[in-house]
């Protein structure tokens, strides 16, 4: 990988490792060799996310998501209380049984973007705390998992909080990189 090349599917999930590896930097490390790339590819490709994010001739997010992932999987309908919007899905290497989802509004205005299960795939049904291992769940499974569950902001753009009720009682909190359980804490 070049910053000269094309930056498409692997160099985007460059991206999501990045920002995961400030909690996961071994599981981050065994993702890259099984991408076959560098630290310092790494490095590049979230320098040039980055820059494409920043830049005053940005295009939107949805046709930059579209741009370096192609076309989605799929594009679904959906209706959340009041609100009408789209789910676009791409495939992710790194993980064969999640998709990338991006929400978008009327409009086109992205609104949430991070890893979920694929439909049609079974997902982990987490049944203790014990079984909260990183990157097994999303924020929707440890939720539906654990409730009652309360969303809770994350620390950084890209991170999600989730505050949950332990089996028999007791509350965690889960830290989320990209929709992707990265660890909890009682």
């Amino acid at each position: 990988m070049t910053s000269n090349g094309p930056f498409g599917p692997i160099e985007f999930q460059l991206v999501l490792l990045r920002r995961m590896a400030d909690h996961q930097p071994e599981l981050v490390d065994e993702a890259r060799h099984e991408l076959g790339v560098s630290l310092a590819a790494m490095r590049e490709a979230n320098r040039r996310w980055q820059a494409m994010v920043r830049s005053p001739r940005s295009r939107s997010a949805v046709a930059r998501y579209r741009s370096v992932l192609g076309e989605p999987e799929s594009v679904t309908r959906r209706r959340i209380g009041d609100l009408e919007c789209d789910a676009l899905i791409w495939p992710v290497v790194l993980w064969p049984t999640l998709r990338f989802e991006v929400m978008t509004a009327p409009g086109g205005a992205v609104w949430n973007e991070w890893l979920v299960r694929a439909p049609g795939e079974t997902g982990p049904e987490p049944r203790t705390a014990e079984d909260l291992r990183p990157w097994s769940c999303t924020v929707d499974e440890v939720a539906r998992a654990f409730p009652p569950a309360r969303p809770l902001p994350g620390t950084a753009p890209t991170r999600t909080g989730l505050r949950f009720t332990l089996p028999g009682g007791g509350t965690a909190v889960a830290e989320f990189t990209w929709g992707l359980l990265q660890r909890w804490t009682e």
